[in-house]
């Protein structure tokens, strides 16, 4: 038991990397990561999207592989596999009694592609492993410029619609009846879905990519009404997710994804447990 706990946390070997600089882009990269989904988790939520998320995280891991195959920037891939899919979810899944069966075909395809060009790829393991679960070390100065310029079109852009969004998250029918152009706001949505969750990929991996674009939105909702209290908390428990499982992660040289997802998923219980007392 001890040597796994060992193994798990090496707060002296942790202490020693923060002073690497690609330790320290990694930080910057999960703070920003935590940012933009803190943003966009509570919205999700609302819009019930977290199958599209989980089939554009698929769709992000495809132009990974196929970012990886050609020998490119795999942010810059996975962000054009993303977009590519939101683009098509938006599209082809405007009515929520379509969504569902759309992402599930696009999905399906994705992976099925995606496998075949991480199968076709003769490069090193770890790349292919480091898509599925991440890798901070996959954090180059290249991939914090994506990052960055994403990040602040995704901020800018949901400034611009979220209060008509946040409207038409809650009550779509009465904000289409008000004016509010809900066929214009669905695929924009999300392209910016697909865009962060491109960003998610070489830090988290594709797999584990709901756990940072849904599970902070669903716990902040658990504890508040409050548009802006549930998105500042959604923001909190993000960032504990993404930095502290990146920092926790560096001793070990494990995946971040194990750590950020256990983090997440505790303020998860912790929220629900808050809600729960505050009802009785």
């Amino acid at each position: 038991m001890s040597d796994t706990f060992d193994r798990l946390f090496d707060f002296e070997g942790t202490a020693d990397l923060l002073a690497l600089p690609f330790v320290q882009k990694a930080l910057v990269a999960a703070a920003v990561l935590g940012v933009i989904a803190g943003l966009l988790a509570p919205l999700i939520v609302a819009r019930g999207m977290a199958f599209a998320v989980h089939g554009t995280s698929e769709l992000a891991f495809t132009g990974g592989a196929a970012a990886l195959l050609a020998g490119v920037s795999v942010s810059l891939g996975a962000v054009v596999g993303a977009v590519a899919a939101s683009l098509v979810f938006g599209i082809l899944g405007l009515r929520r009694r379509d969504r569902d069966s759309v992402i599930g075909v696009v999905l399906a395809f994705g992976l099925g592609l995606g496998v075949l060009m991480l199968a076709l790829y003769k490069g090193r393991s770890a790349n292919k492993f480091g898509l599925l679960t991440g890798s901070i070390v996959s954090i180059d100065s290249t991939d914090l410029v994506v990052l960055a310029v994403c990040a602040v079109l995704v901020v800018v852009t949901l400034g611009v619609i979220y209060r008509p969004l946040l409207f038409a998250s809650v009550d779509p029918t009465v904000a289409e009846a008000h004016g509010v152009p809900i066929r214009i706001l669905g695929p924009v949505f999300a392209v910016l879905i697909g865009i962060t969750t491109a960003l998610a990929i070489p830090i988290v991996g594709a797999i584990l990519v709901l756990t940072v674009m849904v599970t902070p939105g669903a716990a902040a909702s658990r504890v508040s009404s409050s548009p802006v209290v549930v998105t500042l908390l959604a923001i909190g428990i993000a960032e504990v997710g993404l930095v502290g499982g990146t920092i926790l992660s560096l001793g070990p040289g494990l995946p971040i994804s194990g750590y950020a997802t256990t983090l997440i998923f505790i303020c998860y219980l912790v929220c629900r447990l808050i809600g729960r007392l505050r009802r009785s």
